[in-house]
């Protein structure tokens, strides 16, 4: 295996608990990856996008670094002034 992609794509085909944990955690970061983009797009600082969501600015540090990961009511607080939107599909 040569790459982390090479490496995600074993273990995903050898352990189907190992595989949904890491789509769940790309599922994860893909969302927060896309706060992060949009917030700096948009030149809000962590504490900026804290106060119009309502909530506390170490709650956003802590969801941006992974280090906890939001209920859904905090995600869409966090996406609505941000004009995004979570989508669901089924696959």
């Amino acid at each position: 295996m040569r790459t982390w992609e090479d490496y995600k794509n074993h273990v995903k085909g050898t352990d189907e608990l190992s595989k949904k944990e890491i789509e769940e955690i790309e599922a994860l970061a893909s969302i927060v990856s896309a706060i992060i983009d949009k917030r700096n797009e948009m030149g809000l600082s962590q504490r900026d996008l804290a106060e119009l969501c309502g909530i506390p600015q170490s709650s956003v540090a802590r969801i941006e670094t992974f280090k906890t990961t939001p209920n859904v009511e905090t995600l869409i607080k966090l996406l609505q002034p941000l004009g995004l939107k979570l989508t669901v599909s089924v696959t």
